[in-house]
């Protein structure tokens, strides 16, 4: 069974009680809105404070000070008040016609559909008005968010709506972030912008939303008594006349306008169409008012309000004034999101809408031996052409002179730069993909890996942090840094889903809120630092192998060949380990204790991947399900496999950003995402098959 929004039909309580105490609850929430709105607008870096506030708004304030005031802090106050009323809409809104708490503005990749589509425009040169620039990121959230919805079917449960949204939310993150590296003076404050931040010069932008936000209200306010229908079941809803397809394209139209609004005005602000109906669903427990979308809605719009502002008010008063401007409030509501995912996932009792598990397939000998030689000459091939290839172009004969010591010196300053940054790409591709084999082989999810479980994003908290605070640490010392990000993210990640052995919802959703707060928090440390390491930062988010040294790839060579070796010597346990709860028992296997070796090996693999090649994504998904389709599910030949397509992969990758647009370069992780997204979503069709 999905987790899924309770319908009203399952809260029998008298109307009189429920009406008057959701009078008196909503009257509260109001007051609290009032006085965060208050407390917000007389925080900032002027020293400018209530009664000088109150002076402005009466017009007995000198100039300077009504100028801070009307110009600055109370456009912000408002822009506030409205983002979060229409997150808090837009959320409650998705929640409702997919059946799903889960769903939200975030999750359905809306926002970071909004964002590809304005990062290409800004890319390409096109300058756009306010009102032009919100209808194309209008249609790009409305596209992103249909490919979401029908990729993870509607009410189909947690599971695929959040795999579905991560894929596709990585991918055109990773797409535009590509086009931020390349076009860096054209899409100049756009990474800023993408983080969310109600700070505004006036009311012009305010004032050419509001309209947008109050049409789609209104919208959804004639369309409430369809959505509580469908709510219902679809059958039940067409049993009473509700025109079930137009009334979801409809409302889904309506919630995507009121997310691109949001967009529009500050960028994306995180989580907040996600929290804010968890807290209309906890009322409505004990008050069946908020059952009825028509009170229900405008609480999530209140509930919002609450959290953008409440977010901005306790951010300001914990961080200095000059700091707090320069943290965007959607940093603030992402890690408050990532927070709810884990209670909310702490909470899950059974893996509804989980995804099938790859079907048992038998290889024989001969084709384990063809399909490896074959990936060997592929990867021999692979690595010539990566050391050939690149802004300078080289011969066979520069190389087997550059062994010899005898190449020419600009021959030889080409090789010594580009060799290492071959061996961590090759490296690398392996580590990840050996990790993916070991985490699925474990949790039994077939599209579980690093990346989507957030051990990826915890290890890049730790080096981005060294990165950031000592420019000069070396390739071990990041390592150690990411190692420890990756370690207690897979403590939190894996320590909360093995109760109750590792139940899909449980470990997508932790895995997910990891995910969010890691990535939540490298941003941070990117905004706050200076403009080089914060360059040096974001290239090495794109999975750049960029001026990487072999000193750099000595701890991943280690533990890779460490990890190889353990995991052909334990082979058999991981086949019993993948099977089942039962198997590996009834033969004397200590599930625990084998999990967790398994599950600290794969940290170990990530986080010194990560540390050698920055954040490359899918690796770890695409390897290990390519290799079980070549060869069948003995890991005696999944393990080889998956090791050498991994290692092909990201090489190729590497090969190919370096040489596409030459002398301009994207990074490996750029490339395999572009590669990965599409292949993660087949195998999400497939499994729904």
């Amino acid at each position: 069974m999905a987790v899924t929004a309770t319908t009203p039909a399952t809260r029998p309580q008298t109307a009189a009680p429920s009406r008057s105490g959701a009078a008196a609850v909503t009257a509260l929430l109001v007051l609290v809105v009032a006085v965060l709105a208050a407390i917000d607008i007389t925080q900032g870096t002027a020293d400018v404070g209530a009664s000088e506030v109150w002076k402005a708004l009466t017009g007995q304030a000198d100039a300077g000070d009504s100028s801070v005031v009307i110009a600055s802090r109370l456009p912000r106050m408002v822009a506030g008040l409205l983002i979060g009323a229409v997150l808090g809409m837009a959320g409650h809104t998705l929640q409702a016609i997919s059946r799903n708490v889960i769903a939200s503005p975030d999750t359905l990749a809306v926002n970071a559909g909004s964002y590809f589509a304005l990062g290409l425009a800004a890319a390409t040169g096109v300058s756009l008005p306010l009102l032009a620039s919100s209808g194309l990121a209008f249609f790009g959230g409305l596209a992103a968010g249909a490919v979401v919805l029908a990729l993870s079917g509607l009410g189909a449960g947690t599971v695929r709506l959040v795999l579905a949204g991560t894929a596709l939310t990585l991918g055109l993150t990773s797409i535009t972030e590509g086009l931020l590296l390349l076009f860096p003076l054209e899409t100049e404050g756009l990474h800023e912008w993408n983080q969310g931040s109600i700070a505004q010069n006036g009311f012009d932008g305010i004032l050419q939303m509001l309209p947008v936000a109050v049409l789609a209200l209104v919208g959804l306010m004639l369309l409430a008594r369809r959505v509580d229908a469908l709510a219902l079941g679809d059958d039940a809803a067409r049993g009473v006349g509700v025109p079930v397809r137009s009334t979801r394209i409809t409302a889904v139209t309506l919630a995507a306008l009121l997310s691109t609004a949001a967009v529009t005005l500050a960028g994306p602000i995180g989580f907040v169409g996600l929290c804010a109906p968890a807290l209309v669903r906890f009322l409505a427990r004990r008050f069946r008012t908020f059952n009825k979308s028509r009170a229900s809605l405008p609480f999530s719009a209140l509930a919002g309000a609450a959290l953008v502002l409440g977010s901005d008010v306790v951010l300001r008063a914990l961080v200095p004034a000059d700091t707090a401007v320069a943290v965007p409030t959607g940093v603030v509501t992402s890690l408050v999101g990532a927070v709810f995912l884990v209670v909310l996932a702490a909470r899950v009792k059974d893996a509804g809408g989980s995804v099938a598990a790859d079907r048992l397939r038998i290889r024989s000998r001969g084709v384990f031996i063809t399909t490896t030689i074959a990936l060997v000459i592929t990867l021999v091939g692979v690595m010539i052409a990566s050391v050939l290839l690149g802004d300078a172009k080289l011969l066979l004969g520069d190389v087997l002179n550059w062994v010899q010591g005898r190449a020419a010196r600009s021959v030889s300053f080409v090789l010594d730069t580009r060799m290492p940054r071959v061996t961590a790409a090759l490296l690398a591709g392996g580590a990840l993909a050996l990790a993916g084999t070991l985490i699925q082989a474990v949790t039994r999810n077939p599209l579980a890996e690093p990346g989507t479980l957030g051990v990826s994003n915890g290890a890049a908290v730790g080096a981005i942090l060294l990165i950031t605070t000592v420019p000069t640490a070396g390739g071990w010392e990041v390592a150690a840094a990411a190692l420890v990000g990756a370690t207690v993210t897979a403590a939190i990640v894996f320590g909360l889903s093995a109760r109750g052995g590792f139940q899909q919802n449980r470990v997508v959703l932790v895995g997910f809120g990891m995910a969010t707060a890691g990535y939540a928090l490298t941003s941070l440390m990117i905004i706050l630092t200076d403009p080089f390491n914060a360059t040096k930062a974001l290239t090495w988010l794109s999975g750049s192998t960029y001026g990487r040294t072999f000193v750099d790839t000595w701890p991943l060579a280690v533990v890779l060949a460490v990890g190889v070796a353990v995991a052909v010597a334990r082979r058999s346990e991981l086949d019993l380990v993948s099977l089942d709860e039962d198997t590996p028992r009834l033969l004397g296997l200590n599930l625990g204790r084998g999990r967790l070796g398994f599950l600290v090996l794969a940290v170990l693999l990530t986080a010194t991947a990560v540390a050698a090649a920055g954040t490359i994504a899918f690796v770890g998904l695409v390897a290990p399900h390519a290799a079980r389709a070549l060869v069948g599910r003995q890991h005696a030949r999944v393990v080889p496999v998956s090791v050498l397509l991994g290692a092909i992969l990201v090489c190729t990758a590497d090969v190919v950003g370096r040489t596409a647009i030459a002398p301009a370069q994207l990074g490996a992780g750029l490339m395999t995402a572009v590669i990965g997204t599409p292949y993660f979503l087949y195998l999400l069709v497939r499994s729904r098959r």
